[in-house]
């Protein structure tokens, strides 16, 4: 199973396993403290209320559960949960239906920001919890064309098209109004010189040549350079992420809190520690999770991260998500994830 921490959980017995197991499910679905009466009940074991209270007990000198306030019942701590995650967790397959549901709605035939929106949103809405997709890294990505087309007030609209899949536009204000004819010429220029070069190798051209052979340049070149390398700027201003459903966490009696939800979003709308830890995760194969505190981040502490990266020809380009309450159902968000990230990855691989 799929872990994040490298923290080391307890050995414990069959009986004390199948215990925690039990708790942990009973917890995440009622959201209540789970008492040993409870716990007798829901395991269907014939074991005498004391032996279940010895091992709620041994549990929780373990740092496996804890007793909130007042309760006299248990909920999962952080290594709870992980004990859960990395052993006891039985993972359910996906129905069929909810498989052709991401596959027919991540199949459109749209540009990599459009489909990341979408990823978002679809996991936002299957899982009830908030979806989140990082914008796909452009380190390898090419340049396919580039055109400029006048508006007013002199302004030019820039339109990239990059790796087949994106479609980015973006606004220049220029020192004068220019032509159409005199754009198409500037467009005809930069294909014939970089269609098809991976934008970082474009970028660094255009800022070598502008530095130091500008004084060599016709006025139509450099003028053509210079509005590729602010477009090319804009393009690659740093990463970003795209995020759905954060109103649903306010649905989960934990998440209520006024200060847990405040530093939650103010996190979610400055964006770099989320960031920060879904980079953590590019170079990693497969689902990976955070619980609680594993992720570093105070903000965090009340919630897990379920993360899977998503690739065009082997390269990841990003990673993908879901933000909840650490009492989400694991057994069903970690394979929604898996596959999103899966059928994203399919979506964004040039067509034959």
């Amino acid at each position: 199973m799929p872990a994040r921490s490298e923290t080391s959980v307890p050995e414990l017995s069959e009986r004390a396993q199948f215990l925690l197991k039990v708790l942990t499910e009973r917890y995440i679905r009622d959201g209540q403290p789970v008492g040993s009466r409870t716990l007798a009940r829901e395991a269907g074991l014939k074991l005498s209320p004391a032996t279940i209270r010895n091992v709620i007990s041994d549990l929780e000198e373990l740092g496996l559960v804890r007793s909130p306030h007042t309760s006299a019942g248990r909920v999962p701590t952080v290594l709870g949960y992980r004990m859960f995650v990395d052993t006891l967790l039985s993972v359910q397959p996906l129905e069929h239906s909810l498989l052709d549901e991401l596959e027919l709605n991540l199949g459109a035939d749209t540009d990599a920001r459009e489909l990341v929106e979408i990823a978002s949103t679809l996991l936002s809405d299957v899982t009830r919890l908030a979806g989140v997709v990082t914008i796909p890294q452009r380190e390898h990505a090419s340049l396919q064309r580039v055109e400029f087309l006048p508006l007013s007030e002199q302004k030019v609209l820039a339109i990239l098209v990059i790796s087949d899949t994106e479609v980015q536009n973006c606004i220049l204000t220029m020192d004068r109004s220019y032509s159409t004819s005199e754009l198409q010429q500037y467009s005809n220029f930069l294909n014939e010189q970089f269609a098809g070069k991976e934008l970082q190798a474009v970028r660094a051209v255009l800022l070598s040549e502008l530095r130091e052979t500008r004084e060599n340049l016709n006025r139509m070149m450099a003028t053509a350079m210079d509005m590729a390398d602010r477009v090319l700027g804009e393009a690659e201003q740093g990463s970003d992420y795209v995020l759905a459903g954060q109103a649903n966490l306010m649905e989960f009696n934990e998440m209520c809190n006024a200060t847990t939800l405040r530093h939650l979003f103010e996190a979610f709308n400055e964006k770099r520690q989320i960031l920060s830890l879904l980079d953590q995760c590019v170079e990693s194969e497969g689902v990976q999770i955070f619980i609680g505190e594993e992720s570093g981040y105070e903000m965090l502490d009340e919630c897990s991260l379920v993360t899977a990266p998503y690739a065009v020809d082997g390269q990841v380009l990003g990673v993908l998500g879901v933000i909840g309450p650490t009492r989400m159902a694991y057994e069903r968000v970690i394979p929604i994830v898996d596959a999103t990230a899966r059928i994203l990855s399919a979506a964004l691989n040039p067509r034959d």
